[in-house]
């Protein structure tokens, strides 16, 4: 499978240009990742309430249409509604314009999420992509490295994480990916921004890590779009040199979860 990421500015009005625009210069790949809020910008404050729809409302249709036309793939951030609450949430459209899976931010950062979202209540949301079971997080969630691992185990091969990361917090694209990839054993698709919204600067440096931590493609500050060939076989490779799944030992970790647990009164 091919993945392309595309490292750009903020959505809005000119989303579904820039997102065409981005699936014509895919050439070829079979998924395109945008970043996390992609269709209106992350930093938007009540306006996420506004901005909300449906997981099937207009800019789903406008997204699948897109990969009908260009027989691609696509992940992307919005802001979603549900009745009356709105999530952080991503949706995976392949290239016949097909829902696969649609997941909602799980651990929300600060008052940024915290004001505007409400937090999903489902860890693992896959969908079968091709040869590949493909996994969803977003921007936070990934810096839980039990969130990474819930993937592993349940099967995930490609996790794709939207982000809308700020600077100062580059150690999270440059050391925390790399290593979710690598200790989970699973192909990590990272998608960030790379432009300034009010008071947040977004830092770029977007990534596909193979799970034997190898960089397949990483981007600058800029816009950029990002192209990497995600092979079943190197996973299969990988985890059997890199044993970590197979050398876990649950029955330990079960006690220190109980260790945890506050006493009875």
């Amino acid at each position: 499978m091919i993945v392309a990421v595309f490292q750009g500015p903020a959505g809005g009005a000119d989303f579904l240009s820039a997102l065409a625009d981005a699936a014509a210069r895919a050439n070829g790949a079979d998924l395109l990742i945008c970043p996390e809020m992609a269709t209106t910008g992350y930093n938007i404050g009540e306006a996420a309430e506004d901005l909300a729809e449906q997981a099937d409302g207009p800019t789903a249709h406008r997204v699948a249409a897109l990969c009908r036309e260009h027989r691609i793939a696509i992940a992307y951030g919005y802001p979603e509604r549900d009745l009356g609450t709105v999530h952080n949430s991503v949706q995976l459209i392949d290239a016949n314009g097909r829902t696969l899976a649609n997941y909602r931010k799980t651990h929300l950062f600060g008052d940024l999420d915290k004001a505007h979202f409400s937090p999903g209540d489902r860890a693992v949301v896959q969908a079968r992509l091709g040869e590949l079971t493909v996994g969803l997080l977003i921007c936070y969630d990934v810096e839980f490295p039990e969130m990474v691992r819930a993937h592993a185990l349940a099967g995930t091969e490609l996790l794709v994480v939207p982000t809308a990361l700020m600077r100062p917090f580059e150690i999270v694209a440059d050391v925390v990916v790399p290593a979710r990839a690598y200790e989970s054993q699973v192909f990590l698709a990272y998608a960030n921004r790379c432009d300034v919204e009010g008071e947040l600067d977004y830092c770029g440096r977007s990534v596909v890590m193979a799970p034997d931590g190898t960089e397949l493609a990483r981007a600058g500050s800029g816009e950029e779009l990002l192209r990497a060939t995600v092979d079943p076989a190197r996973l299969t490779a990988s985890r059997r040199e890199n044993t970590h799944l197979a050398d876990r030992r649950p029955e330990l970790y079960k006690k220190l979860e109980l260790s945890e647990r506050e006493p009875e009164a």
